[in-house]
This record gives structure tokens, sequence and C-alpha cells, in this order.
């Protein structure tokens, strides 16, 4: 860990413009659309094999890949791999939405579902996408944005429980209690294992001049209790019950959520957009990380069809979700030049992390605190949403920006005030088609575990 280089000052060559961390699963700083909006650390030079910064992560020009701890922030060899599958999913996806796909295209996806093959090139084909993908929506039509991009999703996840399993069988454990109360230790150790990776990385993004980060990965209910009874099943000879499932997943969960404050406080100028999941579970009820780490510099967002109504696939919480915002069927771009509608949570977030990194241009005075408290209390009211989201509502780009404006010569409750008088809320495309909402299934979050 490089926790230790905290005296160490790290340059930016920020000159204008937010600067915002994409944390995800790597970035093609080689897409066409991405390369004039890449942030360059200029304290470094270029695939010379030397750290110039001293920081000790060596020629992190563009950023840094966490995963395989090297400056490859995009694995290209996947480039041209994959079957023409992924791209004819996603667009009869689209088509099902509207209700125009063909009995055909129709039966070739219901079977695909079910061919394992596909579903392994669709995991991997996913996590290889879905970092550019964000990437894009953060910086559309700003041309001020400077993406540093953080890679800490390799894109082949690798199982973590071999050796703990290994572990376990060499011990003579013998009884139930002990069996449970080792269980509980192991997951609160993994839970801080990984966010230990995760402070590392606000650090880093942090001390670069991150002024905003987005997060469109995590660990939701569903993912967790598999771990969760995995595990189980290790240490106990046995699959849990049900009761005995769900405790152990929330004891997992609650030790991500509590560690993932220091990773939100190593980098208190920054403002963490995160993904509020995908399960279309409560997050009130049952804790999703790291969305639902609750700090002044953290956001958690849901995902909409444009103004229409909250998806169906989108985690919610009136207490622990804070605003929403487009998330269903995004066109952005994918490696290799390419683009392709998805959607997503992790579609939402960067659209609000877009949307902070201009409020940010135009008032640079802006603490995270600031910007949040702008983007909840400039939203656009739904009586869909009213017990989904905290503020209600979905983030209103013409207003919250009008807010940023009048800031800089007022108080930020009288700017928003005056921005919600002046702005009106985003106009409702009364499209007569019939939509099929239940027919978009979203990327997942991409994992910290398997």
């Amino acid at each position: 860990m490089k926790l230790f280089m905290s005296a160490l000052l790290f340059v930016s060559t920020q000159v204008m413009g937010a600067t915002i961390a994409v944390i995800d699963s790597g970035v093609d700083i080689e897409h066409k659309d991405l390369l004039t909006k890449l942030w360059v650390n200029s304290a470094e030079v270029a695939d010379n094999g030397r750290d110039e910064d001293k920081n000790g992560y060596q020629d992190d020009v563009n950023g840094w890949n966490f995963a395989e701890q090297n400056n490859l922030v995009i694995d290209r060899k996947y480039i041209g791999t994959f079957s023409q599958d992924p791209y004819k999913f996603f667009e009869i996806q689209g088509k099902m939405f509207l209700n125009r796909a063909s009995e055909a295209e129709v039966t070739w996806l219901k079977e695909k579902v079910q061919d394992a093959a596909f579903l392994k090139e669709m995991q991997i084909f996913g996590n290889f996408v879905h970092g550019t993908h964000v990437a894009g929506i953060t910086a559309n039509e700003n041309s001020h944005a400077k993406v540093i991009a953080v890679k800490l999703i390799p894109t082949e996840v690798k199982p973590i429980l071999k050796k703990f399993q290994q572990k376990i069988n060499s011990k003579n454990i013998i009884t139930k209690d002990f069996r449970i109360k080792l269980l509980k230790q192991a997951l609160i150790a993994l839970a801080d294992q990984q966010m230990l990776m995760l402070e590392e990385i606000a650090f880093y993004v942090g001390n670069h001049g991150a002024d905003i980060a987005n997060g469109s990965f995590g660990t939701g209910f569903n993912q967790a209790r598999m771990i969760t009874d995995t595990l189980f099943k290790i240490i106990m000879f046995r699959k849990p019950k049900p009761a005995e499932s769900e405790e152990m997943a929330m004891v997992f969960l609650n030790s991500l959520v509590s560690s993932g404050k220091a990773m939100v406080d190593a980098a208190p100028k920054t403002l963490f957009v995160f993904a509020a999941g995908n399960d279309g579970m409560n997050n009130d009820k049952y804790p999703t990380s790291p969305t639902n780490i609750i700090a002044d510099n953290v956001i958690s967002v849901a995902a909409t069809y444009k103004y229409n109504f909250i998806a169906p696939f989108s985690n919610y919480g009136e207490k622990m979700v804070d605003v929403a915002a487009p998330g269903m069927l995004i066109r952005s771009q994918i490696p290799g030049n390419l683009y392709l509608e998805v959607s997503g949570t992790s579609q939402a977030a960067p659209y609000v992390a877009n949307l902070a990194a201009q409020i940010k241009d135009i008032n640079n005075a802006l603490t995270p605190k600031q910007i949040k408290k702008i983007l909840m209390r400039t939203v656009d009211e739904k009586e869909f949403l009213a017990l989904k989201v905290k503020s209600k509502g979905i983030v209103n780009l013409q207003r919250a920006t009008y807010a940023a404006e009048l800031s800089l010569d007022r108080e930020i409750s009288a700017a928003i005030l005056q921005a919600n008088i002046n702005v009106a809320d985003v106009v409702v495309d009364k499209d007569k088609t019939i939509l099929n909402a239940h027919a978009v299934t979203p990327i997942p979050l991409v994992q910290l575990f398997k």
C-alpha cells in the first residue's frame, strides 16, 4: 500500500475545467472522443520507466491501474475479440423496450440468456466496456472535463475464496459457535481489505486534484449474499438457512459501508458520485456498498428513463439515495472507437458527475458539500420519486448550473431559491410509444468480489 506517501506533493495539469476521476474497469484513453478530455500528469514523462513525481505510481500519465498495479488503464488485447452477440443483445433490448423487436429477435435473445458460453462472454464484455462507457458520460458535451482513468476492476475477475477455503480445511474447528465467530471475523476482514484499497485510490485521486470521482461499482445485497453463502458453506459444511443467509450478508455489507468511510475521508475535497445499484431493491433496508456511505462529499444516484419514470431495475431509498438521473438506453463510448446504448445506475451516476463538474467549472470555490446541496435542491420533483430518493427528484442541469452562476455573488441557499424560481422543470417527452420498461436489463455494477 502507498498510503505513507501523504507528505508528497502531487502535480495536476488542470488549467481549466474540473477533474473527474473515473474509478471503474478501465478507460480507453485512445478513443477519439476522449483524447482531448484526458487528465495529464505533467510531472511524469510517458513510458520511460521512471517515477518523476515520486508518488509511488510509475508513469501514471493518465491515471493508474490498481487492479494490476501498472499504468495500463485499459487492456487493449480484448479489442476485436468479442463476437457480435453482445452488441446484438443490447440492440434487441432497445427494440424490445420500444416494442419494436421482431418475434425472431425476441426468441434469439431469450435463447441467448440461457447459453452459458454467451453469459460468460457478456460478463467479460460488460466489464471491458463499462469504464469507457462511464467515462464518456462524465465528459459528454463538456470540453473542459479532465478524466483521470483509475482501473479498480480487472476485466476478468478471479475468485477470491479458494485460499480461504484451503486455510479453513487445514484447521480442526469443532464448535458451531466458534465457526460462526470465525465467519463473521472473515467477512469483516474481507471488507476491511477491500476498502483499504479503495482508501488508497481515494488518496490517489484526491491528491491529484480530482474535484469529482465517479464510482459506478459496488456490492449489492444479492451479490453479498452469494459471497457470504459460499463462505458459510465452507465453514459450516451446510447451506445457510434464509435467516442466517440474510444475517451474514448484512454483516458483510455493514462492514463494507463502515470501512468505506475512510475512503471518502481520504479525499475530503472530492465529491464522490456513487451508483445506487441495479437490484431494484431498497437501500434503506438492504445496504449497497459504497453508495450507502453517508458523508458530505458523497451523493448516491438512482436511474430513470429520461424524466418519465424510475427504472425498474434501479435501487432506491428515501434515506440512502439522494437524487435520480437518466440511466436507461444511454449511448456512450466503448473501447475501439465504438458506441453502445447501455442502461443502469452506472449510467445515471456519471450523468450527475458530469453536472457536478460543470457546477465546479462555474464556481471553483464551491466545496463538495455545496455542490451536493445545489444538485439535491434544484431537482425536478416527481411524484414517482417521492418515497424513492431523498431529494424526491431528478437532477436539472440548467437549474443547477444557473444556481452555480448565482452563487458567485450570493449565498448558496439564495442562489438555489432564485434558480428554482427562474428555471422551469425539464419538459417531459410525451412519447405515445407503449414502452416495455422491464425489457431492459442493465449491465451489473462492476463487482469488487466474486
